[in-house]
């Protein structure tokens, strides 16, 4: 049997549908497979089935309850045990299980440096996810602070997915579009404008990455006070510190490495994004065609 609550409740068995009806009913299937295994006590139960309070007899309802469960269930497969229930069914069986085992291993691989695995292991992981975590589950406690939890996991297996596939030499044009859309969801999230930033200088757009960078700054300033993390800053750096191809035409290749004028380098990127054509104006030898050639 295999129970998906990452999305409305599904229930299979041997891949056919086992229709799970009612609202208590999901809502108590949704509450044993957070579980699977595991005995879940007899109030847990009560309160995931009953949030605003639960009837006068609250054992003998749950009892009953579970009685129609066992009846939609396969035989066997909702067991009592002393102080509660239990789902008899192996983590694996669960989709929120093994999209956890899927994306630890995932990011595992990422750790160990086998982009393509943990691209292929997070992919999958990914793919489990139909929708709202605990749709059915309704506005119980327990799936209000689960769903917040899978979400986050949801989130953060997707930024190694884009990780992994960045180091694994995937197109970084369609990962830099797919990463736009996540800064836009998540304004603050680090390593989405991080990894956006790798994207687009991966995709030779080293203005527009200096300019993703440019903009987190303001955001965390104007929203926090606060400067950009490590992870973010080490991008941007790594921006500036790849050494350009020789320009054509009369000007001399650099002898020496860029160093510092961040602040001007990410103010032309900005100012770059907004209009083709930016001037730079100031007196002989101040470094002009040197700032230029490196944006």
């Amino acid at each position: 049997m295999f129970v998906g609550i990452l999305g409305p409740l599904v229930v299979t068995d041997g891949g056919a549908a086992v229709p799970v009806g009612g609202a208590r009913l999901r809502a108590l299937v949704a509450r044993l497979a957070l579980e699977p295994g595991r005995t879940v006590t007899g109030d847990a139960l009560v309160r995931a089935v009953w949030p605003d309070g639960g009837p006068g007899d609250p054992a003998h309802a749950l009892q009953a309850l579970v009685s129609r469960l066992r009846r939609s269930l396969p035989d066997g497969r909702v067991r009592s045990e002393p102080g509660g229930y239990l789902l008899d069914v192996a983590p694996d069986a669960v989709d929120a299980h093994r999209f956890e085992r899927l994306a630890r291993e995932g990011a595992r691989a990422l750790r160990g440096g086998d982009g393509g695995r943990a691209a292929t292991l997070l992919g999958e992981a990914l793919g489990l996810w139909r929708g709202d975590p605990l749709a059915d589950a309704g506005d119980a406690p327990f799936a209000a602070a689960e769903a917040v939890r899978l979400r986050e996991l949801r989130l953060a297996a997707t930024e190694d997915r884009i990780a992994a596939e960045l180091a694994a030499g995937a197109g970084p044009g369609a990962l830099a579009a797919e990463l736009e859309g996540l800064a836009a969801r998540h304004p603050l999230r680090e390593r989405v404008r991080a990894l956006l930033v790798r994207a687009l200088h991966r995709d030779g757009r080293p203005a527009e990455a200096l300019a993703v960078y440019e903009e987190f700054r303001r955001v965390l300033a104007d929203e926090l006070g606060a400067d950009p993390g490590d992870e973010a800053h080490a991008a941007y750096l790594d921006v500036l510190r790849v050494p350009r191809a020789r320009p054509r035409g009369n000007l001399r290749a650099p002898a020496t490495g860029f160093v510092g004028r961040e602040d001007e380098c990410a103010w032309i990127a900005r100012r770059l994004w907004d209009g083709r054509l930016v001037t730079l104006v100031g007196p002989g030898g101040a470094g002009k065609t040197r700032l230029a050639t490196t944006v």
